[in-house]
């Protein structure tokens, strides 16, 4: 059966002809490494923000309305493929009280998602597999051995009193606030079986929505070369946490930042308290200690066969010509989508780019 994933299987070279669109100081303790961001000294250029995360879902009509009625997303448009068999829901949090008039699937919604400044939830659904409960047996929800992919998370006020709500409108849990040693979070199983987290705000933001999609959980394999990297795509290191054997690095799109702000000296309860205020999502990136050491050790990406679950993440720029000739300057490769099976909208094509260091896909769109 041809699918969105079947698109992308092949080998690594590099973008020929993508089409344009209408230094870091290490401070190094046992394995935990601090990052202190200054200028990069290559920037991808185009103002690339960060514009969506993809993951794969079995049953639309179970899982548009889990997102929608469950935490308040809008879906705001949708590509369908019928040649190739495949429709692609995209959600976003819209502020309280916002409405939104457009119709999914219009050019008028085209135009919309493909110029926000936020970043949406992309739902890839592969026709049929709803209904194939013989031969499909689902997605793969990450957190296994040597999987990238974690969560997503949804902020709220009051995690116990949402947890309670969410629980009695039938959400299953992973794990329940008072749960486990980490008090006060917790974490949601969404149809697909994919972790979402439950996130407290800070007291005293002026988000007056009752959930706010908040975050993206990818683990790495060297913070170095990672934050370098989506440093250079215009995200900042806006927090870090270090532990015994793990450290989590928070880092948010142009778009979602103070920027009056330096984030890179500022107290950590400063820190944690302007995360949680923030509107948009940001990009945490875990580091499990060590692995930064082992050459044979890679993360899986979330599209290799059997393991299919999460996608990639994507970014928006001015020019896709000029943001891959730079990408390609930093020594990262390309997943090369034809014309032929890409994503065309207001002449726009999709590439998926291939990036080698924690092995996760991302778009530049």
């Amino acid at each position: 059966m041809s699918s969105f994933s079947s698109l992308f299987h092949g080998t690594y070279n590099t973008v020929q002809s993508p089409i344009k669109r209408s230094k870091t100081i290490i401070l190094l303790s046992n394995h935990r490494i601090t990052i202190k961001s200054t200028m990069t000294t290559i920037k991808v250029p185009g103002r690339p923000t960060w514009q969506q995360t993809m993951l794969r879902i079995r049953d639309p009509a179970k899982t548009i309305p889990f997102y929608t009625e469950h935490f308040g997303m809008t879906v705001i448009d949708t590509l369908d493929f019928p040649q190739y068999k495949f429709k692609i829901f995209f959600l976003l949090t819209l502020p309280e009280g916002e409405s939104y008039t457009l119709t999914p699937g219009t050019q008028e919604a085209h135009d919309y998602m493909w110029t926000i400044e936020g970043t949406a939830l992309e739902l890839t659904y592969n026709y049929g597999t709803e209904e194939d409960s013989e031969n499909f047996k689902g997605y793969h929800p990450g957190n296994q051995d040597k999987d990238g992919f974690g969560h997503i998370a949804f902020n709220t006020d009051d995690v116990y009193a949402a947890c309670e709500k969410l629980e009695k409108a039938g959400v299953t849990f992973k794990k329940k606030p008072d749960e486990g040693r980490m008090k006060g979070l917790a974490f949601a199983y969404d149809p697909d079986g994919y972790w979402v987290e439950i996130v407290k705000r800070s007291v005293g933001s002026n988000i007056s929505n009752y959930f706010n999609f908040s975050q993206t959980m990818l683990r790495v394999k060297d913070p170095v070369k990672s934050i370098a990297f989506y440093e250079a795509l215009g995200m900042t290191v806006v927090r870090q946490k270090h532990f015994n054997d793990f450290s989590l690095y928070f880092l948010a799109s142009s778009s979602n930042i103070d920027q009056s702000v330096d984030y890179a000296n500022i107290p950590d309860s400063e820190a944690y308290f302007k995360l949680g205020q923030m509107f948009g999502p940001v990009l945490e990136l875990t580091h499990n200690h060590g692995t930064e050491k082992d050459d044979a050790f890679n993360h899986f990406n979330g599209n290799e066969e059997g393991r299919q679950g999460f996608g990639h993440i994507g970014f928006l720029v001015d020019d896709v010509y000029a943001a891959c000739d730079t990408i390609r300057e930093m020594g990262y490769g390309f997943r090369k989508v034809s014309e032929s099976c890409g994503y065309i909208i207001n002449s726009t094509i999709m590439f998926i780019c291939y990036y080698s260091y924690h092995i996760t896909r991302f778009q530049i769109i």
